[in-house]
């Protein structure tokens, strides 16, 4: 298992390496695991909400099994049949302890839903001040490739400049050092 986890760790070190050496997909890369985590979190918050309802579901099956079994105590204890009544009233203390629990478990499913939605809300802000980052990324990233080739643009126009007849400077130098030649050459006849 060393040679894997050396492996591992290798690659990771040179993702880390590659992602800082290029900021702009390090911003991709954490954008997709922000959209990643914002459908994990509606998965999440939808499996719970789902599950709420089944709970107040039960709740209310519980709740009319209650009533059923409050309404048989009278009925026993209206009919002197006090053996009945007594395990009547043990059934429906039974069933309130079981609909106090799906209470308490619902109401925990409730926490679960808002402090997914908390999640929710801050893995979208999140998101949001990425993408912002990412745009203000490629823009700067924009910028700087159209003034690269502005300056590259720039020196190979100026050396097509250059290489040509037009330039100024060139027919100056040309002209002057003709002259000088023309006058050492008259010095020299001149002797």
């Amino acid at each position: 298992m060393g040679l894997f986890d050396d492996l591992s760790r290798f690659l990771e070190n040179r993702l880390e390496e590659f992602l800082r050496s290029n900021p702009h997909l390090e911003l991709e890369a954490l954008l997709e695991q922000l959209r990643e985590q914002e459908e994990d979190t509606l998965k999440l918050i939808a499996d719970l909400q789902l599950q709420e309802k089944r709970s107040q579901e039960e709740i209310l099956s519980t709740a009319q099994e209650i009533q059923r079994w409050h309404i048989r105590v009278q009925k026993a204890k209206n009919a002197g049949r006090e053996d009945l009544a007594v395990k009547a009233q043990e059934r429906e203390a039974a069933l309130l302890r079981q609909g106090n629990q799906q209470w308490g478990q619902m109401q925990g499913l409730k926490e679960r839903i808002t402090q997914a939605q908390d999640l929710l809300k801050k893995v979208q802000q999140r998101r949001q001040e990425v993408q912002t980052k990412a745009a203000e990324a490629q823009t700067a990233r924009a910028k700087a490739q159209a003034q690269q080739r502005i300056e590259t643009a720039g020196w190979s126009n100026q050396s097509r400049s250059y290489s040509s007849g037009n330039d100024p400077l060139e027919e100056t130098f040309r002209r002057w050092e003709t002259e000088a030649e023309l006058e050492d050459m008259k010095r020299k006849m001149g002797r």
